[in-house]
This record gives structure tokens, sequence and C-alpha cells, in this order.
């Protein structure tokens, strides 16, 4: 079925961002750094994949699941998608990762949990 991959990348990133919307971690905290963030990471993973296809080491391979559309050869429109999605999934499980441990700290170092000793 054509179009399915891109289709499981989108509902998950619309999951990813209702995680984000509902706690406040990337893009509804700072949106213009979430933005280049993302930009960035695809950026870095999209030359990545350019120099894996010049050498030879990155092929795509055939799949009834892809849309047949490529951007070069060897690269289809999936792919930036995903690395764009991989890049804010990153960023948002960080940015939870250390808003959980920052709240651990402040609540192991207020005065209730020492009185809990």
């Amino acid at each position: 079925m054509p179009g399915l991959y891109l289709a499981a990348i989108l509902v998950s990133a619309v999951g990813v961002l209702l995680i984000d919307r509902r706690w406040r971690l990337a893009a509804w905290q700072a949106p213009g750094r979430t933005a280049l963030a993302v930009g960035i990471g695809t950026a870095f993973f999209l030359a990545w994949d350019a120099v894996g296809i010049a050498t030879g080491v990155f092929v795509k391979g055939d799949s009834a699941l892809l849309l047949g559309v490529d951007l070069a050869p060897h690269l289809p429109l999936e792919e930036p998608v995903f690395l764009a999605f991989l890049s804010y999934l990153a960023l948002v499980a960080w940015s939870g990762a250390l808003r959980l441990t920052e709240r651990r700290r402040t609540d192991a170092a207020s005065p209730r949990s020492e009185a809990n000793r």
C-alpha cells in the first residue's frame, strides 16, 4: 500500500506533537529554537545520508509502503520527513527527561522530603 510509511510517520509526529503541547516541552515552550534545532538536525542527517548514498553505503530498497517519489537517487520523499520527525522526537524526549530530573531534584531537596527520611 503506497504511502503507508509516510502516513505512519505523520501519525507518529502528531502523537509527539500532542505530548509536546500537553507538557510544553519544545515547540510550545520555545517555537523558534525548536524549529531551528529540528532544521539543523534534519540538515545534518540529510548530509549524512548524502555521504552514505555517494559512497554506496545507503541504497533505497524496494518497498510497496513508499510513495515512489524520489527527491534524488536513493533518497525517497519519506526520508527528510522521517529525519525531521526523528529530530523533533529526540528534542521532545530530551526536554521531557530534563524536566523529570529537575522535578525529582527539587522534590528531593524540598523540606517536606527531609521530614519523610
